[in-house]
């Protein structure tokens, strides 16, 4: 019976995320970019390490449809919000925190997370897992706990690179906890070398290619990160979660001062180094949503010990369940693709003071941007099918197609994936090592907004067709054929990528 309730909550977060979801939408531009990947195994990539591409190949074996893409984060989904429900019975709760723990994690900022295919859904699952250890080390030590933390450490390292931020959050909470006897014990440096030996290819790979980690994160330094402000870090951390904020917070503080829970303020310690962490880095707000579902069970825990000496309690849990999810109601269309685009325009008239219809560039659209790079992708491959299939058939195997972004040679190689067709191109992300060796084409085809001054390069240069949805983030990018390209106009392409390839490997 104990696991009932965590079964319940895992079966619902995994269908509600298939049931929840309008199929007017296509895939996110990063699910592209990770399926290609799919298709070039390696131990690691520019953006991430190898873990998504297992996992990418294993969809492609399995035809590549939707419901494959999304099985992944809704299954990590589903079982983080099971270790949740476990961790909150751990922690001393019955029913009522366990269904209070549970409610939290499907209510709070997990609900788009576990919908896209990207690496962030596993990395939550990977720390909520290891926090999930440490309770247990703490209430019964065993030395398989230390060597099944190596074991869940070194897969998240190989699932995404901000796994070493929460490695370093858990070496500072160890050392402020009692656990940090453990560290002279032989079983938690045998887990430690377990996880190195784990990433240890993926390191390899690192090295072998100049270490792209580090470019990486100088790019996001100087394009994305440098912009967030710490008020504002810490502000979104309060609203990422807000609809349980009346949970995790006192949860927060329970780990510290509450008697009974004061056994397990290693948790609390995590969270507080964690995020501290990533505000010295400037990390984004959704870099920390993995130190949070701990403190779900461990506010959960605490509101069931409280309202068990109160008079009126049992009349108040279901009151308190219920709390969450009506905060959440008006604004779910916002946080699962319930409605499709014509209709998400009129109801986010409705919200644009919130900002939630604005995009980077600080203008309101017709619809969230997340939602905005979810259409427009399989009108801009059926085009360029189409444009290829109007070549002459002598001709067509000496055809560039050349992107200006990895979503736009993702998604290009996705739709025509059971089509006879050159894969497309680009000198952004990861396509620098997969970029076709230098041929004499007979026709380039250009999916950008290229100026008309390239014209003066081909014999003919015509503009063929663009994405004309009107609400696609890639809105007017268009597809361009040039017929018979002057080496110049090759030469400019090779040199790019060679400079673009220097400047992330050295090589």
């Amino acid at each position: 019976m104990k696991r009932a309730i965590p079964l319940l909550f895992l079966v619902l977060k995994f269908l509600t995320g298939y049931g929840l979801a309008s199929r007017a939408y296509e895939l996110h531009r990063d699910e592209y970019l990770y399926l290609e990947e799919g298709r070039h195994l390696a131990w690691g990539f520019l953006e991430v390490p190898p873990l998504t591409a297992v996992q990418a190949a294993i969809t492609h074996a399995l035809g590549g449809d939707w419901v494959w893409v999304k099985f992944w984060p809704l299954l990590w989904g589903a079982l983080t919000v099971y270790v949740v429900v476990r961790l909150a019975q751990r922690l001393g709760a019955g029913w009522f925190g366990q269904a209070l723990a549970g409610v939290c994690y499907l209510v709070a900022g997990y609900a788009r997370l576990n919908f896209l295919f990207q690496p962030n859904s596993l990395e939550v699952l990977g720390f909520t897992l290891a926090c999930y250890l440490l309770v247990r080390e703490v209430q019964q030590p065993n030395a398989r706990h230390w060597y099944a933390l190596g074991a869940v450490l070194g897969l998240s390292l190989l699932n995404k690179y901000t796994t070493f931020f929460f490695i370093a959050a858990l070496g500072v909470a160890l050392l402020l906890s009692p656990l940090r006897r453990a560290l002279a014990t032989r079983h938690f440096w045998g887990g430690a070398a377990l996880a190195a030996l784990l990433f240890a290819p993926s390191l390899v790979w690192q090295l072998t290619h100049g270490i792209p980690f580090l470019r990486h994160m100088h790019k996001l330094q100087e394009s994305q990160l440098v912009h967030v402000a710490t008020a504002d870090f810490w502000k979104d951390q309060l609203l990422m979660c807000f609809p349980a904020v009346w949970v995790w917070l006192p949860g927060l503080l329970a780990l510290w001062l509450y008697r009974p829970l004061r056994p397990y303020r290693v948790l609390a310690w995590v969270w507080l180094a964690g995020l501290l962490i990533l505000t010295g880095l400037h990390g984004k707000n959704y870099y920390a949503l993995g130190y949070y579902p701990p403190l779900f069970a461990a506010g959960a825990a605490w509101w069931e010990a409280l309202l068990r000496r109160w008079r009126f309690g049992l009349y108040l849990k279901p009151v308190l369940l219920a709390v969450p999810v009506l905060i959440i109601l008006p604004l779910l269309p916002f946080v699962f693709t319930l409605y499709p685009p014509a209709r998400m325009q009129e109801l986010g008239k409705k919200y644009a003071g919130l900002g939630l219809m604005r995009w980077e560039d600080g203008q309101n659209h017709a619809l969230p941007q997340d939602y905005a790079d979810m259409v427009g992708w399989q009108e801009m491959a059926d085009k360029t099918y189409q444009v290829y299939r109007a070549l002459p058939d002598s001709t067509r195997a000496r055809t560039l197609i050349l992107c200006a972004n990895y979503g736009q040679a993702s998604a290009i190689n996705y739709f025509n994936r059971h089509r006879a067709m050159p894969a497309a191109a680009s000198t952004n992300g990861s396509y620098l090592f997969w970029f076709p060796p230098r041929q004499a084409f007979r026709q380039l085809i250009l999916v950008d907004d290229e100026p008309d001054s390239l014209a003066a390069h081909f014999s003919s240069y015509r503009r063929m067709a663009e994405v004309q949805n009107p609400y696609a983030r890639e809105r007017g990018t268009r597809i361009t054929l040039g017929l018979h390209p002057s080496r110049a106009i090759l030469d400019t392409v090779y040199a790019e990528h060679r400079r673009e390839l220097f400047s992330w490997t050295g090589q």
